[in-house]
């Protein structure tokens, strides 16, 4: 798939934006999957991943092939969503209880196709309990702990998408699952 990423980008380099189009829907889900994980939220995630696209296509040209495009992408989605939390305390979280409700989230109200039975309710209980105290990790553990469990990349691809050391990745990696075992066992 690097090889078709990179004939694409030179492509782009070359003025051809359809080519810049089918990396988009090449990546699409990924990027917004890695922002709703970090910002928890689904319209600020969407923005995140729309400017993490135009900021990728406004510097394609200072992108080195010889690396990941996957990883320089996830990283200009993963900086953006960072600056977000830094600059704005959220509104609301879809874990928040619904005025007027007995305890229903806003998790609740989204629509499903068919009846979950009961063990699959459970399973995203414990889902929603597990996202919930991610949110509430300091955004530099939940940033790892995302794209380690959620987004299933190495270490190495982390360090890169972070531009930290190894050895600091690991540091946070611990620290967050420390941090997230202690809140667990708090439920």
């Amino acid at each position: 798939m690097d090889l078709i990423v990179n004939k694409r980008i030179k492509q782009v380099i070359k003025g051809d934006q359809n080519a810049f189009a089918e990396i988009v829907e090449l990546y699409k889900d990924k990027v917004y999957q890695v922002c709703y994980r970090i910002l928890g939220n689904r319209h600020e995630a969407e923005d995140i991943a729309q400017e993490a696209f135009i900021r990728a296509y406004i510097n394609i040209e200072s992108f080195n092939q010889s690396r990941k495009f996957s990883t320089w992408l996830y990283r200009i989605a993963t900086n953006l969503c960072i600056d977000r939390i830094r600059k704005k305390k959220p509104d609301y979280y879809l874990d928040a209880e619904v005025s007027g409700t007995d305890g229903l989230t806003m998790y609740s109200q989204v629509a499903a196709d068919v009846a979950l039975p009961e063990e699959e309710l459970e399973k995203m209980e414990l889902r929603d309990n597990v996202h919930k105290e991610i949110l509430k990790l300091p955004q530099k553990y939940r940033t790892v702990i995302v794209l380690k469990y959620i987004e299933e990349l190495s270490l190495n691809e982390i360090s890169e998408i972070l531009d930290l050391p190894l050895g600091t990745v690991k540091t946070r990696m611990h620290r967050g699952r420390e941090a997230l075992r202690k809140q667990l066992g708090k439920l």
